[in-house]
């Protein structure tokens, strides 16, 4: 059920609340799993063009984040280089503050970023989380992910579950 005190927003990542927010994921993280078992993005990739980075607020207090990492389908040059809609999203840095948990934060987070998905022609968003966030993946089994073999740089990851969800 989506938090209904709480807007959802595009915004720069390089805010003091927002950084006070991606501090804890990296915190958190780092809690369950070793370094190499990290795939934080940096708050420079964050700012790239192809990264929409969403913040969830409560009144002015941002509660929660994620970005939307867009790839186009061509990547070289075929057929559909000049054909620039996304192919997919990755779903990234997706963090709700503790003390907001609970109120569906991460559901309004996930609502808003498939909605925006869909409008922009993305037929699939990805996903990446770890074993140990049991939370995390029981969130997004209940809004229709499945989970998928491990891509990219989550291939032989021993802590990588990956999951994905067609767009309509």
């Amino acid at each position: 059920m989506p938090a209904t005190s709480v807007t959802i927003s595009i915004e720069p990542p390089r805010q003091p609340e927002v950084e006070r927010l991606l501090d804890g994921s990296t915190a958190y993280a780092q809690s369950l799993y070793p370094p190499e078992s990290n795939f934080l993005l940096d708050i420079a990739t964050l700012e790239r063009p192809e990264v929409a980075f969403y913040v969830a607020r409560d009144g002015e207090r941002a509660v929660g984040i994620a970005a939307l990492v867009t790839e186009t389908a061509a990547t070289d040059s075929d057929e559909r280089a000049d054909d620039p809609t996304p192919a997919r999203g990755e779903l990234k840095r997706m963090f709700v503050d503790p003390a907001a948990r609970g109120r569906g934060v991460a559901a309004s987070l996930l609502t808003r970023i498939e909605a925006d998905a869909a409008a922009r022609g993305i037929g699939e968003i990805v996903l990446e989380t770890g074993d140990l966030h049991d939370a995390a993946q029981a969130l997004y089994t209940r809004h229709g992910y499945r989970e998928i073999p491990q891509f990219g740089q989550y291939v032989g990851e021993a802590h990588s579950v990956c999951f994905a969800k067609g767009i309509a």
